[in-house]
């Protein structure tokens, strides 16, 4: 089950928060259809939040067609946005989890880790898309011509 985390002070407002956290959770594969989100006073008391703001998060995802309720039961997982390339056992995520450690190791901390991540999927989204039609399909390297 998710545990949602709230930010005050992030500057997002706490009902996209808990969007975000849910579609997190259906990409990586942590929340699957079928599955049951916490009731709404489950999120009020744990995260100290106005119980209409959980409705408003949950009716949000309920337009997006992920989760659907339930009278008298809850509110339940419709559809996954997970991807096996994603997945926890994934090479692409064993690498990324590796980078990371290197970063870390490096002395960066999360925020300038988002930053790099951040550039480096804005520089890839400015790439032309190779032939399988996604930005660095292929296996080969940018020549030096190409990367400055």
């Amino acid at each position: 089950m998710i545990e949602f985390q709230v930010d005050r002070h992030s500057g997002v407002a706490t009902y996209l928060q808990l969007v975000n956290q849910v579609k997190q959770a259906l990409r990586l594969g942590v929340l699957e259809p079928g599955d049951r989100l916490p009731t709404a006073r489950a999120v009020v008391e744990a995260t100290a939040i106005n119980p209409n703001t959980v409705l408003k998060a949950y009716r949000e995802l309920e337009r997006e067609g992920l989760v659907e309720p339930r009278p008298g039961q809850g509110t339940f997982v419709t559809r996954s946005l997970s991807r096996p390339e994603a997945a926890a056992d994934s090479p692409l995520r064993a690498d990324l989890v590796a980078w990371v450690t290197r970063a870390h190791a490096a002395g960066l901390g999360r925020e300038d880790v988002l930053a790099l991540v951040e550039a480096a999927l804005a520089e890839a989204a400015a790439r032309p898309r190779g032939p399988a039609g996604a930005a660095g399909a292929g296996t080969e390297r940018p020549s030096r011509e190409d990367t400055t």
